[in-house]
């Protein structure tokens, strides 16, 4: 099992960077993001295939780890967050699934295209409100308040 997470690490790492270098995103964000994508891809694999936590809660839960990391390298790198934040989202994406749902449809297979399109629902939406409740964590784990003035 272990090895098999390393795997899918190196790859999700692999993937995330290819994908850095193709939105030509700064050089000395490619480890950063790699790491970020990698290691939340991970979380993902756990989440879903060995705890069954679901599709929803899986994404959700890898969707506020991807903008809670994303927040802490674009700190330390003292670049933008989105900068992070997209090349990790790649392996997240229902590409195949949207795939599966125009090929059912053209099929004539509309049962098996609901199916996957649901999927596909679920996965974008729970994306979003990861990302939404991603930033409402950020705000809190940093938010300092205003020192009050003497009058």
């Amino acid at each position: 099992m272990i090895l098999h997470l390393l795997l899918e690490f190196i790859l999700a790492d692999v993937a995330t960077i290819c994908f850095g270098i193709l939105m030509n995103i700064p050089h000395k964000a490619y480890l950063p993001g790699g790491i970020i994508g990698g290691a939340v891809w991970v979380l993902y694999i756990l989440m879903y295939y060995h705890l069954h936590l679901g599709l929803a809660m899986s994404n959700l839960l890898s969707a506020i780890a991807i903008s809670v990391l994303s927040l802490m390298a674009a700190r330390r790198f003292r670049l933008p967050m989105i900068i992070f934040n997209v090349p990790a989202l790649v392996s997240f994406v229902p590409g195949g699934q949207s795939y599966q749902v125009v090929r059912n449809f053209v099929s004539g297979n509309y049962g098996t295209a609901m199916s996957y399109l649901y999927q596909v629902i679920v996965i974008a939406g729970a994306i979003t409100l990861g990302f939404g409740l991603g930033d409402v964590i950020n705000a809190a784990l940093h938010y300092r308040p205003k020192k009050w003035k003497n009058r």
